[in-house]
């Protein structure tokens, strides 16, 4: 039995590497050395880790993100923060866990009265780099509060394309029904409309963008947050859904048809996103990333995984994570290394010679080596939690203690991803460490707020989550 366990191993070269002064060291002498990277982070939406055909997909293919794949690095151990968007999208761009503000509690954020959202006091991501002289700029999906007090531009993004809340239809480009008055697409801060299909609309808006940075001759970040494959399920030549359904969480459309046109639209997009970094001449100078905000929904391939969105099981956790950086990054490489999403601020600081802020201590780590000189693997130990279904979850080295209302487990989740051989009468001990763990890190975190949201599905939606009752 592997347990790989971090609590009894000394430091070593690359887990050094992941605290904060090394990052600032590392940072100068990457400074020092080249002119810092063009960052391109292409965030799916509710995208499954097994929806990319480079993950297995059987039913439809993404040639151009798997191109990431095959002309750069492939995660197969990449999780996100959080099993629903905003609280990864809160960890994303602060790189700490979520769960140490009131905005990272909410899962997801709802529209409300509630007056909750990212401060525009806290540091991110965009922020730090824009004082080390970036250009930044938001497309897509925001989901960390509304105006007046929160918006991508109170955050540290130059611009602003996008919607604000959750979700958005791909056509009438509202929140609610083709009949409401929920219209929700924004450019800065002001509400704007314009016509076409919202995969394409910010497909055509990054390649402008793009360019026009290129022109700048500045180093940019471009957060390409795209709201596919999100419901509502409509594919490109679907506007007589868009015009027949009442909310768009709905539980009587789809298909995989319509996932699979979703899903290769995207990657239609991501292509063309590839081709002006190409054509602009910036391809070296340009490091992309795609990955998820969290697993799968019900047209979502999660395989070899169990679970879903909404569960801290592997499928609602592991995401697909590829990322292209032409001189630096192996061609065709994988790495096994145990990823997260609060990681990438890390990482993408110390690319950029940018530093964290010493009064926020990121708890992400710098996966910097793993990219750059494919360093073996460095043991992790993450904390999950979900306020519906009172779910709990802790990974340390290969073994993972869950809890879901009141039954609990411990799995080997490299020997068994399907998480199916419950191993903690087996590994007593093993068992009571990692309990022991979460409550030590869980009294370190925000408590859970009753007010909060939480979402789940329950039997009457999903006929395959018979029993659940919330």
């Amino acid at each position: 039995m592997r347990h790989n366990s971090s609590v009894t191993q000394s430091p070593t070269r690359r887990s050094v590497l992941a605290t904060p002064i090394a990052l600032v060291l590392a940072a100068r002498t990457s400074r020092a050395q080249s002119p810092p990277p063009n960052i391109v982070f292409i965030l799916a939406d509710d995208m499954g880790y097994a929806d990319l055909s480079c993950y297995g997909r059987r039913e439809y293919s993404t040639p151009n993100i798997d191109s990431l794949a095959t002309r750069g690095m492939k995660f197969t151990q990449a999780y996100a923060n959080s099993a629903v968007c905003t609280a990864t999208r809160t960890a994303l761009i602060t790189g700490r866990y979520q769960y140490r503000v009131a905005v990272g509690l909410e899962e997801p954020l709802g529209g409300g009265p509630r007056n909750i959202g990212l401060s525009r006091y806290h540091p991110t991501l965009p922020s730090l780099l824009k004082k080390a002289g970036y250009g930044t700029m938001l497309l897509g999906k925001w989901h960390l509060g509304q105006l007046p007090d929160y918006g991508p531009l109170q955050s540290g993004y130059d611009h602003f394309w996008g919607f604000r809340g959750g979700a958005l239809d791909y056509y009438t480009h509202k929140s609610g029904g083709a009949n409401t008055n929920t219209g929700d697409l924004w450019d800065d801060d002001a509400k704007i409309e314009q016509t076409g299909y919202l995969t394409d609309l910010l497909g055509d808006r990054a390649v402008k963008v793009i360019a026009d940075y290129a022109r700048q001759k500045r180093p940019f970040l471009l957060s390409l947050h795209f709201n596919a494959p999100h419901w509502p399920w409509e594919a490109p030549g679907d506007e007589a859904e868009s015009q027949r359904i009442r909310t768009l969480i709905d539980f009587d459309g789809g298909s995989l048809k319509t996932y699979a046109g979703m899903v290769t639209r995207l990657d239609m997009q991501v292509g063309r996103v590839l081709e002006a970094v190409n054509s602009a001449g910036i391809a070296s100078k340009t490091i992309v990333i795609f990955t998820s905000d969290n697993g799968g929904e019900r047209f979502s391939d999660t395989w070899p995984f169990s679970g879903k969105k909404t569960e801290l099981l592997e499928g609602g956790l592991r995401i697909p994570a590829v990322v292209r950086w032409p001189g630096h990054i192996k061609a065709g490489s994988t790495t096994s290394q145990v990823a997260i999403s609060m990681d990438w601020m890390p990482t993408l600081l110390a690319l950029a010679g940018a530093q964290a802020d010493p009064n926020y201590p990121l708890d992400g780590m710098s996966l910097v080596p793993a990219l750059t000189q494919n360093a073996a693997p460095v043991p992790r130990k993450l904390f999950w939690r979900y306020k519906a279904n009172a779910q709990q979850a802790v990974r340390d080295g290969d073994m993972k203690w869950l809890k879901i209302g009141e039954n609990t487990f411990l799995f080997n989740v490299v020997d068994d991803p399907l998480e199916r051989a419950n191993l903690k009468n087996r590994e007593p001990e093993v068992y009571r460490r990692l309990v022991n763990e979460y409550e030590n890190w869980n009294s370190t975190m925000l408590p859970l707020d009753p007010a909060s949201s939480t979402g789940s599905f329950t039997a009457d939606q999903l006929a395959d989550h018979f029993g659940n009752k919330r």
